[in-house]
C-alpha cells in the first residue's frame, strides 16, 4: 500500500469517527443515517435528535444515539445536519444559540430555501456552515446533491461533507450560495419532473394496452438507461437523442411530435417557476 494510500484510509477512518448529530429524525435524516452506515460509519458515532420517538426507533436499532433534548445534541456533537421544517428551524435554533457558540459545531442544512446568513445569524454568528439541497433519491443511495460552504468552512469540514453526501449519491459544489436556487431547479425539485413524465408515459402505455406492471417496469428501465448513458458517456445529450431516431422512423416521430408542443419553452418555463418559487420561499423564511 502506498503512502498515499494509507494516508487516504486513514483520513477516511478519521471521518467515520466524527460524532455526527442529526436535528430531526425526518426521511431526508433516514437517507443520508442509512447511506453512511451503509458506507461503514460507526453508528455509536451518530446522534438523532427528534420530539417523536417513533421516528427515533429505526435509528436506535441502527445502533446510533438518540434523544428528545436538542441541547444534548449540540452539546455532544462534532457537526450537525440541520433536517427540520423549515417553517420551524428559527424558533428551533435561536434558544441554542449560547450552546452552538460553546461548542461550534460544523453546520450542514439539508433544509431548503433557509440562507447560511440566517442559520448563522440564529445561531449567533461566526460558524462555519455547509448548505445543501440534496433530492429524493438519496432514499435509495442514488441522490444528486448541491454543496455550498460559507467562508468559515475549512478543507477538512468540506471533506466531511463530501464524504456524508457521496454515501447517498453524487454531489457538485457551487461557488456562489444563489446557485443553489438553480440547483432546487435542476436536482432539488427535478425528480417530480421525471415522475410527472414517467405517469404520463403510463397513461399512454396503458392505453395502447401494455399492463401497469409491463409500462411500470419499461418506462422507469428506459429512464434508468438513458440516466445512466448521460453520465457515463461524453456524447451531447443533443447528440445521443439523434443517434436514437431514424430517418422518417418512429423515435423521430415522436421527436418532432415534442418539438411541435414546444418542449424546451414549458421545460423552461416549469424550471423557472420552480427557481423563482425558491427565491421567493428564501427572502420570505430567512427573516
Amino acid at each position: 500500500m502506498t503512502q498515499g494510500s494509507t494516508q487516504q484510509r486513514l483520513r477516511s477512518s478519521a471521518l467515520k469517527q466524527q460524532k455526527l448529530g442529526f436535528l430531526g429524525g425526518g426521511n431526508m435524516a433516514n437517507a443520508i443515517n442509512s447511506g453512511l452506515i451503509d458506507s461503514g460509519y460507526n453508528p455509536e458515532a451518530i446522534m438523532v435528535c427528534d420530539l417523536n420517538e417513533a421516528q427515533l426507533e429505526r435509528f436506535s436499532a441502527r445502533g446510533c444515539h438518540t434523544t428528545q433534548d436538542a441541547a444534548e445534541l449540540f452539546a455532544w456533537s462534532d457537526a450537525i445536519v440541520l433536517a427540520v421544517k423549515p417553517q420551524v428551524l428559527k424558533s428551533v435554533l435561536e434558544p441554542l444559540a449560547e450552546l452552538a457558540q460553546q461548542q461550534r459545531p460544523l453546520i450542514l442544512s439539508v433544509v431548503a430555501a433557509i440562507p447560511s446568513s440566517s442559520i448563522d445569524q440564529w445561531l449567533g454568528g461566526e460558524l462555519a456552515i455547509i448548505r445543501t439541497m440534496p433530492n429524493t433519491p438519496a432514499l435509495v443511495s442514488a441522490g444528486a446533491t448541491g454543496l455550498f460552504a460559507n467562508p468559515l468552512a475549512n478543507q477538512q469540514q468540506r471533506a466531511f461533507a463530501e464524504h456524508i453526501f457521496q454515501a447517498i449519491g453524487e454531489f457538485c459544489w457551487v461557488a456562489e450560495e444563489d446557485l443553489l436556487h438553480a440547483v432546487t431547479a435542476a436536482a432539488g425539485s427535478a425528480p417530480a419532473y421525471f415522475f410527472r413524465f414517467a405517469e404520463a408515459m403510463t397513461k399512454t402505455a396503458l392505453a395502447q394496452n401494455l399492463t401497469e406492471q409491463q409500462a411500470r417496469q419499461l418506462i422507469g428501465q428506459t429512464m434508468l438507461g438513458a440516466a445512466k448513458m448521460i453520465l457515463q458517456t461524453d456524447e451531447s445529450i443533443s447528440q445521443m437523442c439523434q443517434n436514437v431516431c431514424s430517418p422518417n422512423g418512429t423515435t423521430e416521430r415522436a421527436i418532432r411530435s415534442f418539438e411541435a408542443n414546444n418542449i424546451d419553452e414549458w421545460v423552461d418555463q416549469a424550471m423557472s417557476a420552480c427557481y423563482d418559487r425558491s427565491v421567493e420561499l428564501s427572502d420570505l423564511l430567512a427573516k
